[in-house]
């Protein structure tokens, strides 16, 4: 009985983490706010922008968007895998590889995007480089992307040899 009870407890346990996963969509509720605000002064701003202004506005329209799609893959593929099951047929729009996905698809799609929101940074630093320009800043930007897309490719080469995916 007193087994039973603890197990009872455990399993419920998982509901926890229904706030963090809230707590993310109000993130996600910020970052459509700046998502707003950078789109507001992008368009306000572009007539008389550079050719290279333009394409900053879009990388960083880009990279919010990224940010945002990376925080809803963890917040559904989280509740999915250690919360509770969504039933698909519940929700005509839900998307097919969300009642598809696993732990090593969860990783794999979290380092692809951040892969992607790295090399986005590492090209607008290249966009905005100046005569007199911080070199070591960029390496270190460089590198630090480099390591993502190794851990990435890492990541990837593990999962193939465990069979995980």
């Amino acid at each position: 009985m007193i087994e039973k009870s603890v197990e009872r407890i455990i399993f419920f346990s998982r509901w926890i983490l229904a706030p963090f996963y809230i707590g993310l969509l109000v993130a996600a509720l910020v970052l459509l706010y700046h998502f707003g605000v950078e789109l507001f002064h992008f368009v306000t701003h572009s007539a008389g922008s550079k050719e290279s202004d333009i394409i900053l506005g879009i990388l960083a329209l880009i990279d919010l968007t990224l940010t945002c799609s990376l925080l809803l893959i963890v917040v559904f593929s989280g509740y999915e895998n250690f919360v509770a099951k969504i039933d698909p047929e519940e929700h005509p729009g839900w998307p097919e590889w969300m009642s598809r996905i696993d732990f090593a698809g969860l990783k794999q799609k979290l380092m692809g995007s951040i892969v992607a929101i790295s090399a986005i940074q590492v090209l607008k630093a290249f966009m905005n480089l100046q005569p007199g320009s911080d070199w070591t800043q960029l390496g270190w930007l460089v590198g630090i992307h480099m390591v993502f897309v190794v851990s990435a490719v890492l990541l990837a080469v593990t999962d193939r040899i465990s069979g995980d995916h």
